[in-house]
């Protein structure tokens, strides 16, 4: 336990939780952002401050000891309590100015986001946006991220999360595609078309196929883990790919297929920290991408 009358270097206790985490130096390492030997050395003078062994190495691993595990639950207390203190810190701030993080998948980072940036640079010129591309999700809890954009609706009390619309995904090819392959007209003409995948092929499949697409995997030929390149080789006619109908919209090479299909619903919510909801530039940029993402897309004449 962590005598209350010693004073520790934070830094030592950031290299000790990292590496309790990850589970070996080189990992801490990568997480933190510092070479190998620094944060080897760090762990090391927090055991030398403590007069405790926290680790024992098996293998290329590193495992906590007796001692180990009893520190590690009062640091991660007080991590979480830093982790507060920051959120409760940038909360305060009503200065238009500063940095604010948003994240969106790849694909709505690439083509959703770029309008309502160029918005908000007119409105809040000295705000510095950094746009985190993944399509992952996120921890606004750890500041990963100060807004999100997300499909589900987060289930942590303490963020804030507003459904702005239900968005509408449907199947696009690109016209060259078409005229090359035949434009399908019933379900069972999909059989005979590639398509592009997004991510794993069986998981696409498991959703697919409910809706009636009688396909297998012989169906994909190309595809990749990122939305935006999957949607580029859709636009260069290597397939079928599913896209929302806001940016499939804006293609004037992609034509929907099977337009009586009955289209996926792709719910956007935006989301924020609570304490981070009462900050001026925080709460600009959420309100301005509430804003924007809730307006339906204007379709293209036919």
């Amino acid at each position: 336990m962590i005598d209350s009358g010693n004073s520790f270097d934070w830094n030592h206790i950031r290299a000790f939780l990292a590496t309790a985490e990850e589970g070996s130096l080189s990992a801490a390492a990568r997480k933190l952002g510092q070479t190998q030997p620094t944060l080897g050395r760090q762990v090391t003078a927090l055991e030398g401050e403590l007069n405790l062994m926290l680790f024992e190495r098996v293998g290329r691993n590193l495992v906590l000891t007796t001692a180990g595990h009893e520190l590690l639950e009062h640091v991660r207390a007080m991590s979480a309590a830093a982790d507060r203190v920051a959120l409760a810190a940038s909360g305060q701030s009503q200065e238009v100015e500063g940095v604010v993080r948003i994240t969106a998948s790849d694909v709505f980072s690439a083509y959703l986001l770029p309008p309502i940036m160029r918005e908000l640079r007119q409105r809040a010129p000295q705000l510095e946006i950094d746009i985190v591309a993944a399509n992952d999700i996120r921890d606004l809890m750890r500041r990963e991220a100060d807004i999100a954009i997300r499909h589900v609706r987060p289930e942590q009390p303490d963020l804030i999360a507003r459904l702005v619309r239900d968005s509408h995904g449907y199947f696009y090819a690109s016209r060259d595609y078409l005229d090359r392959k035949g434009r399908p007209e019933t379900l069972e003409d999909l059989a005979q078309h590639d398509f592009i995948s997004f991510g794993d092929v069986s998981q696409m499949l498991g959703f697919l196929h409910p809706l009636g697409f009688p396909i297998t995997e012989k169906n994909f030929h190309i595809g990749s883990e990122s939305g935006v390149v999957s949607w580029e080789l859709a636009r260069q006619g290597f397939g079928i790919a599913a896209m929302v109908e806001e940016i499939a919209e804006t293609s004037p090479t992609i034509e929907r297929i099977l337009p009586d299909l009955v289209p996926v619903s792709v719910p956007i919510w935006l989301t924020t920290h609570r304490e981070l909801h009462t900050s001026r530039r925080i709460r600009l940029v959420f309100d301005l991408l509430a804003e924007f993402l809730s307006k339906k897309p204007i379709r293209k004449p036919t």
